[in-house]
């Protein structure tokens, strides 16, 4: 793929098709723009090798699943040398979902979650909080998750 490639109109419509339905069959999006299938087939991969696109995900929804916490972590490293260690251990949570490197307050922000408050409690206090670097966290439970979305492509 040339490294000069830019995306133009056709890419950013198969992008807005398919954030709203990533299942969506590429012969069905080529009819909605119009073109090809092969088109969205080719433009797609050229955006899978440029990183725009980066795999396909499922939304799932945790409460249905018995995971009835979500709670965003605010992790305070004691210096911020360790951010790679600690990414590192912080990895091998599996109630951990997002981590996010930051500026401002806190040194990373993580989302988990967790059955109950027990759970929660066990995950911070058994896990998060004995990964070396650590040195403090805030914990902020999620009553309700109102906007949960992609950004509009206006290009």
């Amino acid at each position: 793929m040339p490294l000069h490639y830019e995306i133009d109109n056709v890419d950013i419509r198969i992008l807005e098709i398919l954030m709203k339905n990533a299942k969506k069959p590429y012969t069905e999006v080529a009819k909605l723009i119009p073109v090809s299938g092969g088109t969205v087939h080719v433009r797609m991969r050229k955006m899978e090798e440029m990183g725009i696109v980066q795999g396909t995900t499922l939304q799932i929804d945790h409460t249905k699943l018995g995971y009835d916490i979500t709670a965003f972590i605010g992790i305070f490293l004691s210096k911020s040398e360790l951010y790679d260690q600690v990414i590192s251990e912080l990895h091998k949570i599996p109630e951990i979902t997002n981590v996010h490197y930051t500026t401002g307050n806190y040194s990373m922000f993580a989302r988990i979650h967790c059955r109950d408050t027990q759970h929660l409690k066990d995950v911070l206090h058994d896990k998060i909080q004995r990964v070396e670097g650590i040195v403090r966290t805030d914990t902020m439970i999620s009553l309700e998750e109102s906007i949960n979305r992609n950004i509009e492509l206006n290009l």
